[in-house]
């Protein structure tokens, strides 16, 4: 039988130890993603920027040509089993699959684990978190204004008050902003179809990466 050289067998072992560890660490400095394409003109009408905390309306595919460029890490933060948030996990699993998105996903564990969740998915330092899970709602709304250099996409959800690093999308049957506090529409699970979850994480993602963050992108129309 032949033999490889012993050199040569420690070099291949290297080589594979190496793209290993370089594919796995997200803790070493990169350039941030940026956007393939650009948003169609009926995204954010006729405001050039649109203001923080502000709601656009964008028409339904303006977001198509617009995905991430290679290698960009995100978080998948999740609380609760329910079918709205199940529903909204697999759209981001379908949406990182397709654009050979870097995804982890950081699952709570209960009530008690909703903000130590929350710590864990910034300390992973992703690009991008995104939120799926009313229960998130509130420890998002305590701890993203001290990390603006974070950017976070609430999907199916809001905060009250976003800085400039938290991007929503939302529809009518959504748009819960944390305990205590009104939606602008009757909560309504069954509105969170799979084409809706999927026309949500594109269109939320697109305008992050477009540099549209800070807003609430509302899509009844997709």
């Amino acid at each position: 039988m032949h033999r490889l050289p012993l050199a040569a067998v420690l070099l291949a072992a290297a080589v594979l130890l190496t793209g290993c560890a370089s594919g796995d660490d997200w803790s070493k400095p990169r350039p941030s993603p940026s956007a393939v394409g650009a948003l169609g003109a009926e995204f954010i009408g006729t405001k050039a920027s649109p203001a923080p905390e502000s709601t656009v309306t964008p028409r339904p595919g303006s977001w198509a040509g617009v995905r991430p460029s290679p290698g960009m890490r995100v978080v998948l933060l999740t609380a609760g089993a329910d079918r709205p948030t199940k529903t909204l996990v697999t759209a981001v699993e379908e949406w990182a699959e397709d654009e050979d998105v870097a995804l982890r996903t950081v699952t709570t564990s209960g009530p008690a684990d909703l903000l130590p969740a929350v710590v864990r998915a910034m300390d992973l330092r992703p690009d991008l978190v995104i939120s799926a899970g009313n229960d998130l709602i509130d420890p998002l709304a305590a701890v993203t204004p001290s990390h603006l250099a974070q950017q976070f996409l609430i999907v199916g959800a809001e905060l009250a008050e976003p800085t400039e690093n938290v991007t929503a999308v939302d529809w009518t049957g959504a748009s819960f902003r944390g305990e205590g506090l009104g939606a602008s529409s009757t909560y309504d699970p069954a509105s969170f179809t799979g084409p809706r979850c999927a026309a949500a994480v594109r269109a939320g993602t697109a305008a992050v990466l477009s540099g549209h963050t800070g807003i609430v992108v509302w899509l009844d129309e997709f």
